[in-house]
Protein backbone atom coordinates (compact mmCIF):
# COMPACT_ATOMS: atom_id res chain seq x y z
CA UNK A 1 0.00 0.00 0.00
CA UNK A 2 2.75 2.35 0.48
CA UNK A 3 4.70 1.59 -2.79
CA UNK A 4 1.08 2.07 -4.27
CA UNK A 5 0.30 5.59 -2.19
CA UNK A 6 4.03 6.28 -3.11
CA UNK A 7 3.78 5.77 -7.36
CA UNK A 8 0.66 7.65 -6.91
CA UNK A 9 2.07 10.90 -5.07
CA UNK A 10 5.06 10.89 -7.07
CA UNK A 11 3.04 10.64 -10.24
CA UNK A 12 0.90 13.66 -9.31
CA UNK A 13 3.82 15.56 -8.68
CA UNK A 14 5.44 14.94 -12.45
CA UNK A 15 1.80 15.61 -13.41
CA UNK A 16 2.05 19.05 -12.01
CA UNK A 17 5.73 19.90 -13.38
CA UNK A 18 4.62 19.03 -16.46
CA UNK A 19 1.11 21.37 -16.42
CA UNK A 20 3.58 24.34 -14.77
CA UNK A 21 6.60 23.68 -16.35
CA UNK A 22 6.01 26.01 -19.70
CA UNK A 23 4.18 28.65 -17.94
CA UNK A 24 7.17 28.67 -15.12
CA UNK A 25 9.81 28.41 -18.43
CA UNK A 26 7.77 31.58 -20.10
CA UNK A 27 7.91 33.15 -16.51
CA UNK A 28 11.87 33.23 -16.09
CA UNK A 29 12.81 33.75 -19.83
CA UNK A 30 10.55 37.19 -19.84
CA UNK A 31 10.54 38.32 -22.31
CA UNK A 32 10.81 35.37 -24.81
CA UNK A 33 9.37 36.83 -27.79
CA UNK A 34 8.86 41.05 -28.84
CA UNK A 35 6.67 42.85 -26.60
CA UNK A 36 4.54 46.09 -27.25
CA UNK A 37 4.38 49.40 -25.73
CA UNK A 38 1.09 50.48 -25.75
CA UNK A 39 0.97 54.30 -26.04
CA UNK A 40 -2.59 55.49 -25.17
CA UNK A 41 -2.41 58.29 -26.95
CA UNK A 42 -1.78 59.52 -30.56
CA UNK A 43 1.36 59.94 -32.91
CA UNK A 44 3.13 62.89 -32.06
CA UNK A 45 2.18 63.76 -28.22
CA UNK A 46 4.63 64.08 -24.93
CA UNK A 47 3.72 60.32 -24.15
CA UNK A 48 4.51 59.40 -27.83
CA UNK A 49 7.78 61.15 -28.05
CA UNK A 50 8.99 59.19 -24.68
CA UNK A 51 7.89 56.08 -25.75
CA UNK A 52 9.69 56.79 -28.71
CA UNK A 53 12.92 58.06 -26.71
CA UNK A 54 12.93 54.91 -24.45
CA UNK A 55 11.95 51.97 -27.22
CA UNK A 56 15.50 51.36 -28.52
CA UNK A 57 17.46 51.67 -25.04
CA UNK A 58 14.73 48.76 -23.69
CA UNK A 59 15.17 46.71 -26.53
CA UNK A 60 19.00 46.79 -26.30
CA UNK A 61 18.52 45.57 -22.71
CA UNK A 62 16.09 43.18 -23.02
CA UNK A 63 17.29 41.92 -25.93
CA UNK A 64 13.58 41.40 -27.76
CA UNK A 65 12.19 44.05 -30.09
CA UNK A 66 10.27 46.55 -28.61
CA UNK A 67 7.03 47.62 -30.96
CA UNK A 68 5.16 50.89 -30.23
CA UNK A 69 1.87 51.14 -30.93
CA UNK A 70 -0.69 53.77 -30.25
CA UNK A 71 -3.87 53.36 -29.31
CA UNK A 72 -5.74 56.93 -28.78
CA UNK A 73 -9.07 57.30 -27.71
CA UNK A 74 -11.05 58.05 -24.39
CA UNK A 75 -8.04 60.59 -22.77
CA UNK A 76 -5.49 57.69 -22.79
CA UNK A 77 -8.72 54.90 -21.16
CA UNK A 78 -8.64 52.75 -24.57
CA UNK A 79 -5.61 52.24 -24.58
CA UNK A 80 -4.61 51.40 -21.11
CA UNK A 81 -7.75 49.28 -20.58
CA UNK A 82 -6.52 46.89 -23.63
CA UNK A 83 -3.78 46.17 -21.20
CA UNK A 84 -6.04 45.22 -18.13
CA UNK A 85 -7.68 43.18 -19.76
CA UNK A 86 -4.72 41.38 -21.26
CA UNK A 87 -5.04 37.69 -21.60
CA UNK A 88 -2.27 35.76 -19.13
CA UNK A 89 1.16 35.76 -21.04
CA UNK A 90 0.51 38.97 -22.28
CA UNK A 91 3.83 40.64 -24.51
CA UNK A 92 1.50 43.77 -23.58
CA UNK A 93 2.64 47.10 -21.19
CA UNK A 94 1.20 50.32 -21.15
CA UNK A 95 2.92 54.19 -21.01
CA UNK A 96 0.62 55.25 -18.20
CA UNK A 97 0.13 58.61 -17.24
CA UNK A 98 -1.67 60.86 -14.20
CA UNK A 99 -4.39 60.39 -16.64
CA UNK A 100 -4.77 57.32 -17.29
CA UNK A 101 -3.62 56.08 -13.81
CA UNK A 102 -4.71 58.97 -11.77
CA UNK A 103 -7.39 61.32 -12.52
CA UNK A 104 -9.47 58.93 -14.81
CA UNK A 105 -10.34 57.33 -11.76
CA UNK A 106 -12.35 60.47 -10.64
CA UNK A 107 -13.07 62.06 -14.21
CA UNK A 108 -15.90 59.03 -14.34
CA UNK A 109 -18.35 57.63 -12.78
CA UNK A 110 -17.92 53.89 -13.31
CA UNK A 111 -14.11 53.71 -14.54
CA UNK A 112 -13.75 51.00 -16.86
CA UNK A 113 -10.78 49.75 -15.13
CA UNK A 114 -9.00 50.09 -11.28
CA UNK A 115 -5.59 51.77 -11.93
CA UNK A 116 -4.75 50.18 -8.09
CA UNK A 117 -6.01 46.75 -8.82
CA UNK A 118 -5.88 45.89 -12.76
CA UNK A 119 -2.17 46.61 -13.35
CA UNK A 120 1.37 45.18 -11.92
CA UNK A 121 2.90 48.59 -11.39
CA UNK A 122 6.72 48.80 -12.27
CA UNK A 123 8.33 51.99 -12.34
CA UNK A 124 8.10 55.51 -12.39
CA UNK A 125 9.58 57.26 -15.39
CA UNK A 126 9.48 60.94 -15.52
CA UNK A 127 7.90 64.12 -14.80
CA UNK A 128 6.68 66.86 -16.70
CA UNK A 129 5.79 70.14 -16.09
CA UNK A 130 2.88 71.72 -18.08
CA UNK A 131 2.91 75.33 -19.84
CA UNK A 132 0.14 77.65 -21.33
CA UNK A 133 0.80 77.75 -24.78
CA UNK A 134 -1.41 80.14 -27.03
CA UNK A 135 -1.89 81.08 -30.55
CA UNK A 136 0.57 82.99 -32.19
CA UNK A 137 -1.80 85.83 -33.03
CA UNK A 138 -3.47 85.56 -29.27
CA UNK A 139 -3.01 89.60 -27.70
CA UNK A 140 -0.83 88.55 -24.86
CA UNK A 141 3.09 88.29 -24.17
CA UNK A 142 2.85 86.94 -20.59
CA UNK A 143 0.35 85.81 -18.02
CA UNK A 144 -1.62 89.15 -16.64
CA UNK A 145 -2.12 90.20 -20.39
CA UNK A 146 -3.59 86.48 -21.25
CA UNK A 147 -5.70 86.35 -17.79
CA UNK A 148 -7.42 90.09 -19.20
CA UNK A 149 -7.88 89.25 -22.39
CA UNK A 150 -9.51 85.92 -21.51
CA UNK A 151 -11.54 87.89 -18.89
CA UNK A 152 -12.84 89.96 -21.13
CA UNK A 153 -13.11 87.11 -23.96
CA UNK A 154 -14.64 84.10 -22.77
CA UNK A 155 -17.37 83.41 -24.51
CA UNK A 156 -15.75 83.22 -27.54
CA UNK A 157 -12.73 81.52 -26.46
CA UNK A 158 -12.20 77.85 -26.73
CA UNK A 159 -9.03 75.98 -25.39
CA UNK A 160 -7.96 72.30 -26.27
CA UNK A 161 -6.50 69.12 -24.68
CA UNK A 162 -5.10 65.94 -25.20
CA UNK A 163 -8.44 64.26 -24.57
CA UNK A 164 -11.10 64.40 -21.51
CA UNK A 165 -9.80 63.67 -18.32
CA UNK A 166 -6.15 64.30 -19.35
CA UNK A 167 -3.51 66.17 -17.32
CA UNK A 168 -3.78 69.00 -20.13
CA UNK A 169 -7.70 68.95 -19.93
CA UNK A 170 -7.99 69.04 -16.31
CA UNK A 171 -4.90 71.35 -16.09
CA UNK A 172 -6.78 74.20 -18.45
CA UNK A 173 -10.31 73.42 -16.18
CA UNK A 174 -7.86 74.19 -12.91
CA UNK A 175 -5.94 76.93 -14.71
CA UNK A 176 -9.54 78.52 -15.91
CA UNK A 177 -11.28 78.35 -12.24
CA UNK A 178 -8.52 80.08 -10.48
CA UNK A 179 -8.97 82.81 -13.60
CA UNK A 180 -12.51 82.77 -12.84
CA UNK A 181 -12.99 82.02 -16.52
CA UNK A 182 -15.59 79.73 -18.37
CA UNK A 183 -14.37 78.63 -21.89
CA UNK A 184 -15.13 76.07 -24.41
CA UNK A 185 -13.15 72.97 -23.99
CA UNK A 186 -12.18 71.15 -27.59
CA UNK A 187 -11.01 67.55 -26.79
CA UNK A 188 -8.69 65.76 -29.05
CA UNK A 189 -7.07 62.07 -29.34
CA UNK A 190 -3.97 63.61 -28.36
CA UNK A 191 -1.71 66.30 -27.56
CA UNK A 192 0.19 66.09 -30.84
CA UNK A 193 -3.36 66.95 -32.98
CA UNK A 194 -4.70 69.46 -30.28
CA UNK A 195 -1.40 71.23 -30.65
CA UNK A 196 -1.76 71.02 -34.76
CA UNK A 197 -4.94 72.64 -34.05
CA UNK A 198 -3.41 75.44 -31.65
CA UNK A 199 -0.91 76.37 -35.01
CA UNK A 200 -3.33 76.44 -37.12
CA UNK A 201 -5.20 79.14 -34.82
CA UNK A 202 -8.28 76.72 -34.59
CA UNK A 203 -8.14 77.08 -30.66
CA UNK A 204 -6.77 80.15 -28.60
CA UNK A 205 -4.73 77.98 -26.01
CA UNK A 206 -3.59 74.81 -24.75
CA UNK A 207 -2.06 73.36 -21.28
CA UNK A 208 0.49 71.87 -22.71
CA UNK A 209 3.33 68.92 -22.19
CA UNK A 210 6.83 71.27 -22.91
CA UNK A 211 7.56 68.25 -26.14
CA UNK A 212 4.77 69.28 -27.90
CA UNK A 213 4.94 73.66 -27.00
CA UNK A 214 9.08 73.89 -28.04
CA UNK A 215 8.93 73.26 -31.52
CA UNK A 216 6.19 75.24 -31.78
CA UNK A 217 7.37 77.90 -29.95
CA UNK A 218 10.66 78.33 -31.86
CA UNK A 219 9.10 78.42 -35.22
CA UNK A 220 7.46 80.93 -33.92
CA UNK A 221 3.95 79.08 -34.58
CA UNK A 222 2.48 79.32 -31.04
CA UNK A 223 3.72 81.71 -27.72
CA UNK A 224 4.22 80.11 -24.46
CA UNK A 225 3.01 82.17 -21.50
CA UNK A 226 3.45 80.88 -19.17
CA UNK A 227 5.03 77.36 -16.53
CA UNK A 228 2.22 75.87 -14.76
CA UNK A 229 4.72 73.80 -12.77
CA UNK A 230 6.16 75.33 -9.42
CA UNK A 231 9.68 75.41 -11.04
CA UNK A 232 10.91 76.49 -14.37
CA UNK A 233 12.12 73.97 -17.17
CA UNK A 234 15.62 74.03 -18.92
CA UNK A 235 13.30 74.13 -22.44
CA UNK A 236 11.47 77.76 -21.34
CA UNK A 237 13.93 78.81 -18.69
CA UNK A 238 13.42 82.67 -19.83
CA UNK A 239 9.76 82.03 -19.14
CA UNK A 240 8.29 82.31 -15.55
CA UNK A 241 5.98 80.23 -13.79
CA UNK A 242 2.30 81.02 -13.37
CA UNK A 243 3.14 81.73 -9.31
CA UNK A 244 6.01 84.07 -10.30
CA UNK A 245 3.52 86.07 -12.63
CA UNK A 246 0.81 86.37 -9.40
CA UNK A 247 -0.87 82.81 -9.40
CA UNK A 248 0.31 82.02 -5.84
CA UNK A 249 0.67 78.35 -5.49
CA UNK A 250 -0.31 77.00 -8.80
CA UNK A 251 1.49 73.70 -9.79
CA UNK A 252 0.04 71.20 -12.64
CA UNK A 253 2.59 68.69 -13.62
CA UNK A 254 2.01 65.52 -15.04
CA UNK A 255 3.69 62.05 -14.35
CA UNK A 256 4.26 59.01 -16.90
CA UNK A 257 5.18 55.21 -15.79
CA UNK A 258 4.96 51.83 -16.77
CA UNK A 259 2.36 49.24 -15.93
CA UNK A 260 1.92 45.40 -16.94
CA UNK A 261 -1.36 43.10 -17.28
CA UNK A 262 -2.00 42.21 -13.33
CA UNK A 263 -1.49 38.83 -14.46
CA UNK A 264 2.37 39.47 -14.99
CA UNK A 265 4.84 37.42 -13.16
CA UNK A 266 7.22 39.18 -10.51
CA UNK A 267 10.10 38.28 -12.91
CA UNK A 268 8.73 40.11 -15.75
CA UNK A 269 8.48 43.31 -13.59
CA UNK A 270 11.85 43.31 -12.37
CA UNK A 271 12.60 42.82 -15.87
CA UNK A 272 11.39 45.84 -17.16
CA UNK A 273 12.11 47.90 -14.07
CA UNK A 274 15.62 47.05 -14.40
CA UNK A 275 15.83 47.61 -17.99
CA UNK A 276 13.88 51.00 -17.87
CA UNK A 277 15.78 51.88 -14.95
CA UNK A 278 19.08 51.46 -17.01
CA UNK A 279 17.59 53.55 -20.08
CA UNK A 280 16.71 56.44 -17.31
CA UNK A 281 20.48 56.98 -16.85
CA UNK A 282 21.99 56.43 -20.13
CA UNK A 283 23.53 60.09 -20.68
CA UNK A 284 21.72 60.28 -24.06
CA UNK A 285 17.83 59.87 -22.84
CA UNK A 286 18.66 62.47 -20.07
CA UNK A 287 19.97 65.04 -22.70
CA UNK A 288 16.60 64.47 -24.90
CA UNK A 289 14.32 64.19 -21.49
CA UNK A 290 16.38 68.06 -20.99
CA UNK A 291 15.00 68.65 -24.58
CA UNK A 292 11.37 67.92 -24.52
CA UNK A 293 10.80 68.75 -20.59
CA UNK A 294 10.95 65.60 -19.10
CA UNK A 295 12.46 64.97 -15.44
CA UNK A 296 13.55 61.42 -15.04
CA UNK A 297 12.10 60.34 -11.82
CA UNK A 298 15.27 59.85 -9.03
CA UNK A 299 16.40 56.51 -8.61
CA UNK A 300 14.67 56.55 -5.04
CA UNK A 301 11.43 56.53 -7.07
CA UNK A 302 11.72 54.24 -9.47
CA UNK A 303 10.65 50.75 -7.56
CA UNK A 304 7.77 49.25 -8.50
CA UNK A 305 6.48 49.60 -4.48
CA UNK A 306 7.30 53.16 -4.81
CA UNK A 307 4.84 53.26 -7.75
CA UNK A 308 1.92 51.50 -6.37
CA UNK A 309 1.95 53.52 -2.87
CA UNK A 310 2.48 56.75 -5.79
CA UNK A 311 -0.70 56.32 -7.79
CA UNK A 312 -2.43 55.65 -4.60
CA UNK A 313 -1.47 59.02 -3.28
CA UNK A 314 -2.35 60.37 -7.26
CA UNK A 315 -5.71 59.09 -6.95
CA UNK A 316 -6.58 60.87 -4.04
CA UNK A 317 -4.57 63.90 -4.47
CA UNK A 318 -6.81 64.49 -7.97
CA UNK A 319 -10.36 63.10 -6.44
CA UNK A 320 -11.88 66.60 -5.05
CA UNK A 321 -10.24 68.82 -7.95
CA UNK A 322 -11.79 67.07 -10.61
CA UNK A 323 -15.24 66.62 -8.56
CA UNK A 324 -15.24 70.01 -8.18
CA UNK A 325 -14.22 71.25 -11.55
CA UNK A 326 -17.07 69.06 -13.20
CA UNK A 327 -14.84 67.03 -15.35
CA UNK A 328 -16.61 63.76 -14.55
CA UNK A 329 -18.15 61.10 -17.76
CA UNK A 330 -20.49 58.63 -17.40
Amino acid sequence: MRVLVGFLLCFALVCLALALGPTAARAADWPSQPVTMIVPFAPGGPTDVLARVLQPFLAQELGQAVVVENVPGGGGVAGALRVAKAAVDSPLFVLGSVGTHAMSQSSHRKPPYSAADDFRPVILLADAPLVLAVRKDLPASGLREFIAYARANQAKMQFGSAGVGTSTHVGCVLLNQTLGVDVVHVPYRGGGPATQDLIAGRIDYLCSYVANAVAAAKRGQAKVLATLAATRVAAFADVSTAEEQGLAGFDISAWSAFFLPKSASNQAVARLNAAASRALDAPAVNERFREIGFVAAARERRAPEYLKRFVDSEIRKWAEPIRKSGVVED
